[in-house]
């Protein structure tokens, strides 16, 4: 079972560690607020969507997308264009540093920041086939109810941590100068690193149809 746990926890932290849109946004809205309490929620939703992930991981749905490669083909469509969708958000989205939260807050409400989260987080092709099928196909390796439980566990664990860990550096980062330019170039930032994994999701997704056309 100690097995178990440490590879849960070690492969969860290698998918977990690149910066992708879900990161980033979780980073970007500790920036954005500066009350802690209003980040909270965005951490909570990035958690719970990697638990569930997690979860439908362990139980073997990823089987399903082992024998349906063209619902592979269709996330990643879908991916492209939320991802396109989420870093013009981003680009656009306006930051006062400078005046109290509830400022912030005009912006990015509670269901605004809900609903953003999850999209970054369950329409994102990258996060589904690496948590579904890379963590499923781990899960395989156990037979135990105990095992699968640690293994699990384990890799929930290091979800909900890094996320608050990312909200906290975040804020750290904008408490360093609380200017509007520099929150706007952080957000810059994000857009760009979106629309670069799009364009890498269009390249894939182009090899493969021109694969099975050939």
């Amino acid at each position: 079972m100690d097995l178990a746990w440490l590879h849960g926890f070690l492969l969860a932290l290698a998918l977990i560690l690149p910066l992708g849109p879900q990161n980033t946004f979780v980073m970007s809205q500790g920036t954005t607020h500066r009350q802690y309490r209003r980040t909270v929620p965005v951490v909570v939703t990035a958690a719970l969507s990697d638990t569930i992930l997690i979860g439908v991981a362990v139980l073997g749905v990823s089987a399903v997308l082992v024998v349906a490669p063209m619902l592979k083909e269709i996330l990643t469509l879908l991916g492209i264009v939320f991802l396109v969708w989420m870093g013009w958000q981003s680009w656009r989205t306006p930051v006062h540093p400078g005046t109290s939260d509830g400022a912030a807050s005009v912006y990015w409400t509670l269901r605004r920041q809900i609903m953003h989260t999850l999209r970054a987080s369950l329409l994102n092709p990258h996060a589904i086939m690496d948590t579904v099928v890379v963590i499923g196909g781990g899960a395989a390796l156990y037979t135990t109810p105990g095992e699968k439980l640690a293994y699990a566990l384990a890799a929930v664990l290091v979800s909900w941590v890094w996320f608050f860990a990312l909200s906290l550096a975040g804020r750290a980062l904008a408490q360093l100068r609380h200017q509007a330019r520099t929150l706007q170039w952080i957000n810059r930032i994000s857009a760009g690193i979106m629309w670069t994994i799009a364009g890498r999701y269009l390249i894939q997704l182009g090899t493969a149809l021109w694969n099975v056309q050939t």
